[in-house]
């Protein structure tokens, strides 16, 4: 049985309280969440060692101990993507396959220093927000789309990701630039790929469910809405990912997907002006 070690800022949050059993039933119960590591206790919830003892995972005092005992990682802190950089230093000179949590990073030039870090330790790596895996997004024609359209719920800040990345897996990587085309309460963003192509992003509070309208150059158009069981499907693939060390999510898709959100960020200070993206090629 593989043993997958938790690296977190704090233990008790939503994705380090479901994970472990999502991951034991994909797995067939061949994985487990056996070890974890939380740099503090939560604030408003159960400190580290009562999370430890609520889940049967075995508590330990170090990222190396977790790093040492484990054969898989998985860095979490899903709401505090500026914590990843130090706690995946570890991980990412182990040689073991590391899933680090969304979002990846606060900006594009830290996403780039952590897949040039687990390149040169050899350490498969990968990150993605779970809607990339809903049956509906993957299953979408990808050849000839000419705009896409979404709309979702959440702040920009931490849910920007669960609408960015779907259109990045469909349109793939080359964003050239972005113009923030909101207001205060309903953030949008304009994102333009390369060839003419055009991706929206609305932000239109927690009552709007994730939808994208994809346009096609032949002139039809789909709706898709994430009705899957996108989390289980995200689980099969980290599954796959611990027992294959192959990552189905391109560097340069999650590179240019925290350089939409950096910028997107900028943008949101500069209204209606178009913001330049940089490449997203993992510099050597």
């Amino acid at each position: 049985m593989k043993k997958i070690g938790f690296i977190d800022f704090y233990l008790d949050e939503w994705h380090a309280n479901n994970y472990p059993a999502w991951i034991r039933n994909a797995s067939g119960g061949n994985m487990e969440v056996a070890y974890a590591y939380g740099v503090k206790d939560s604030e408003h919830g159960l400190s580290n060692s009562a999370w430890a003892d609520k889940h049967g995972v075995q508590l330990l005092d170090s990222i190396e101990e977790v790093v040492e005992k484990s054969d898989c990682l998985i860095v979490l802190s899903p709401d505090n993507p500026e914590q990843h950089e130090a706690l995946a230093q570890l991980p990412l000179a182990s040689g073991k396959p590391t899933y680090i949590d969304k979002t990846f990073t606060p900006d594009q030039a830290a996403a780039q220093r952590l897949f040039k870090r687990a390149a040169q330790h050899g350490t498969p790596l990968y990150s993605s927000s779970a809607l990339r895996y809903a049956t509906e997004y993957a299953d979408a024609e990808r050849e000839g789309i000419e705009v896409i359209s979404s709309l979702g719920p959440g702040a920009f800040e931490n849910y920007s990701i669960h609408q960015i990345e779907p259109i990045v897996s469909l349109m793939g990587a080359d964003a050239k630039r972005v113009m923030s085309i909101g207001t205060e309460t309903a953030p949008a963003l304009l994102i333009e790929f390369g060839s003419g192509r055009q991706a929206t992003i609305r932000h239109l509070g927690d009552e709007c469910p994730f939808t994208l309208a994809v346009k096609y150059r032949s002139g039809s158009c789909r709706i898709l809405k994430p009705e899957s069981d996108f989390f289980q499907l995200f689980m099969r693939d980290l599954v796959a990912f611990f027992e294959s060390g192959h990552a189905t999510v391109p560097s340069e898709h999650t590179i240019a997907i925290i350089s939409i959100i950096e910028n997107g960020m900028k943008a949101m200070q500069r209204p209606y002006e178009w913001i330049e993206l940089p490449c997203a090629a993992v510099h050597s």
